[in-house]
């Protein structure tokens, strides 16, 4: 389907208010529209949900948006439904009225955009609606897809399985059926957007990628020395910054307790975030953050995937990150307003005599992900060449079994034939497995390299993403372009 550019400015204008697009959100809409699959690498912040919004409208029948995040996904919906536009959402938290009363207006059809987690897109009984050869679907919008490459709290299992959803809809639709896939992800460096067109099984997929570099970003790394140190460094910073918004982060949940409580009992009113919250507590936290009841959040890499505020300050990293995917992604939600804003890293000292603080944590996380892995290799010699995830899950008592087979997926021992069943194809088990414990190693290592690097700070992010500067190129803003 071919649409001109004054129609899509039509209706921006129409719905959204804006007179133009800006780059390339044009260019991924006529591409969309004319049935490409696309995949979609965008800065934080660069208008990517407009993307797959405006074009939903324009066409007959449903687009499936696949989001990780309620609360992303809630804010999206409500803002759709403000403009009278036909969006819908899904997810384990919405009530059972509400449930009923979107399935309704699913089954008629009156639904343009549709948005669920991917554990909803999967259960059976949205699956028998979508599945219905009346039902006319368009598109898939995989929004955050690097959840199903990036190992951490913000991975996802359920997304390495969503690669059968297309052929197995086809299967059920009329033959002259066309479904593309856009994939769209803040941050995904060569290997990531490898994973995410194999995984997905994109089709000749039209890119999109955009440079994360933002020049009002004002990056500093700091050595402390002592624990006792890194706890005055950050509260001399909140000091100076205490009446602007800003975000601390930390690598665990027990720390990011700690550390609120410790930040509390010194007069700075703040919340504890991470995942392993209830919903609810997490979104009274966000929007008394939205709301500027409090000042700044202690959390982990669950909080901020999706939540847009504008005048976002400062960045604190109080502990150092663990991958440099996390890290451009935490920085990046800072200064969406165009104006200067602060990303400052503590680390200890490079050799970890003096504080081995940083160097522990940084091996525990890896010798965690590396044990995963192992599991996941030992899980391979218990279970059926072929079977399906339910019946694992009755058999085993083990919380770890999607997880597993995600692992046994990527080290590719093991491939989805539809959402629900597995083979497996081992080749050589244990190589697959080194292979991803190499991989991970490598990425930690470069995390240590960043942090330590003695030149430009944004000249070695943008190499590590595939957007190599030239040679010359000084960003200014870091502390060691000053």
């Amino acid at each position: 389907m071919e649409t001109n550019l004054q129609n899509l400015k039509q209706t921006l204008k129409k719905y959204w208010g804006y007179d133009d697009f800006r780059y390339p959100q044009a260019e991924i809409m006529r591409a969309i529209l004319s049935g490409k699959d696309c995949l979609i690498v965008m800065p934080t912040g660069g208008g990517k949900s407009l993307c797959f919004q405006l074009p939903a409208l324009l066409q007959e029948g449903l687009t499936l948006v696949i989001s990780p995040l309620v609360a992303l996904m809630e804010n999206q919906v409500q803002e759709l439904r403000s403009k009278n536009l036909p969006a819908g959402i899904l997810h384990s938290e919405v009530s059972k009225f509400d449930r009923k009363q979107t399935l309704e207006v699913l089954k008629s059809q009156q639904l343009r955009l549709l948005y669920l987690s991917p554990e909803t897109l999967l259960s059976p009984p949205i699956w028998q609606i979508i599945s219905n050869p009346d039902i006319k679907i368009n598109g898939l919008i995989l929004d955050e897809a690097h959840c199903l490459a990036q190992w951490g709290e913000s991975f996802r299992p359920a997304y390495r399985r969503l690669g059968t959803i297309r052929p197995l809809l086809l299967n059920h639709k009329p033959s002259d059926t066309k479904i593309s896939i856009a994939s769209f992800t803040a941050t995904a460096d060569i290997n990531t957007q490898k994973t995410i067109i194999q995984s997905l099984q994109l089709s000749n997929p039209e890119k999109f990628l955009i440079s994360p570099y933002r020049d009002n970003l004002q990056i500093q790394v700091k050595t402390i020395w002592t624990p006792k140190g890194r706890k005055q460094e950050l509260i001399q910073y909140i000091q100076r910054k205490s009446k602007q918004s800003g975000l601390i982060y930390v690598r665990t949940r027990k720390d990011s307790h700690e550390l609120a409580n410790l930040l509390n009992q010194e007069g700075y009113p703040n919340q504890a975030y991470h995942g392993g919250l209830s919903s609810d507590i997490r979104r009274k936290i966000e929007n008394d953050w939205l709301q500027e009841r409090i000042k700044f959040v202690v959390c982990t890499n669950a909080f901020g995937m999706g939540i847009n505020k504008s005048n976002l300050r400062w960045i604190f990293h109080y502990q150092a990150p663990l991958l440099l995917s996390e890290y451009i992604q935490e920085i990046g939600r800072g200064g969406r307003d165009g104006k200067l804003t602060e990303a400052v890293t503590l680390i200890s000292e490079a050799t970890g005599f003096l504080n081995p603080e940083d160097k522990q944590r940084r091996q525990y996380f890896l010798n965690q992900q590396i044990k995963l892995y192992q599991e996941a290799q030992r899980f391979i010699q218990q279970i059926p060449k072929q079977g399906n995830i339910e019946a694992l899950s009755r058999e085993f008592n083990n919380p770890n079994i999607s997880l597993y087979l995600s692992i046994l997926n990527s080290s590719q021992q093991l491939r989805w034939i539809d959402p629900y069943h597995y083979q497996l194809t081992i080749n050589n088990p244990q190589g697959s497995i080194e292979l991803l414990i190499k991989q991970q190693k490598k990425l930690t290592q470069e995390t240590s390299q960043y942090l330590t690097t003695k030149t430009c700070r944004w000249h070695f992010l943008l190499s590590a993403f595939g957007f190599p500067p030239s040679q010359n190129f000084r960003c200014t803003k870091c502390d060691n372009c000053q």
